[in-house]
């Protein structure tokens, strides 16, 4: 006669026959149930995980403005512009150093020509969100 689960003394490990795929012969593992202790794991493996252990692969909508990680074609245009890099993130204070250093370059006061100064605004202008309306 075996003897049940109850009987079992507490720290009695029980081999049973499992065939694995890699192995096949058959080789004696332990019943986790019958083991306690930090390392049974029985309970544990139920349970589900908090929300927010693993991070979404997908992309926020954050990602996808003009100062985002995947800009859309008219923010990749004025990044070229300016001569920002044209993908990742963008600060606002980046965006400003590179119309000053731009502006200082084709400013019509300084030799630039009207329409370049133009273009380069409308650049800052587009990467920060502002708009004419």
């Amino acid at each position: 006669m075996t003897p049940t689960t109850l009987e079992r003394p507490a720290g009695q490990l029980i081999a049973t026959i499992i065939p694995t795929k890699s192995d096949p012969q058959q080789r004696p593992r332990t019943d986790p149930a019958a083991t306690k202790g930090f390392g049974s794991g029985g309970a544990a493996k139920g349970r589900k995980r908090k929300a927010g252990g693993k991070r979404s692969p997908a992309l926020s909508k954050a990602d996808w403005g003009p100062l985002g990680k995947h800009p859309d074609l008219d923010a990749i245009v004025a990044r070229q512009r300016l001569h920002l890099p044209l993908c990742g993130r963008l600060s606002e204070l980046e965006v400003n150093q590179a119309w000053k250093r731009c502006a200082s370059e084709h400013h019509p006061d300084r030799g630039g020509e009207h329409d370049t100064m133009q273009l380069v605004n409308g650049a800052r202008d587009l990467l920060l969100g502002r708009s004419l309306s």
